[in-house]
């Protein structure tokens, strides 16, 4: 036990959120979703190759991946830059990010997304620890397919 005060917010958990993707960044990948079925994926690489940090796109990327295995990984990486980026934006490990801010999308698109492929690939300890943190960010989180 300790002699140390709890402070309660009476609003909750801080909320984060963070800073929009650069609009370059969104205009082309707005440009590389309007592409032909057949060369989506690699303009969607080549938006990832030039805005590394862009969580949008790394979700993109891993929702149009050929596999679970590479979906698994590019869902990975917007995983940990999206750490990254909470940290950068006053994340201290815990506190809400919630899906109704836009900005918190391409985030949390990833989490779900490392989630779906790591059930896909029988990796169902991080399914779970990805399905729990969800809704630690978001306790209004529900599987929704997105």
């Amino acid at each position: 036990m300790t002699d140390q005060p709890i402070s309660l917010n009476p609003n909750g958990p801080p909320e984060t959120r963070l800073a929009p993707e650069e609009p370059e960044a969104s205009n082309a990948l707005s440009h590389a979703l309007a592409a032909p079925p057949a060369s989506r994926r690699d303009l969607v690489s080549d938006v990832v190759a030039q805005w590394p940090r862009n969580l949008e796109a790394w979700a993109t990327l891993g929702d149009l991946a050929r596999d679970d295995v590479e979906a698994y990984a590019c869902y990975r990486v917007g995983y940990h830059r999206g750490l990254d980026r909470l940290r950068q934006s006053g994340w201290r490990g815990s506190g809400w990010v919630r899906w109704s801010e836009p900005t918190n999308r391409g985030f949390l698109r990833a989490v779900d997304g490392l989630r779906r492929s790591a059930g896909a690939i029988g990796e169902t300890d991080e399914e779970q620890r990805c399905a729990e943190f969800l809704m630690q960010l978001d306790p209004e989180w529900t599987r929704r397919s997105i």
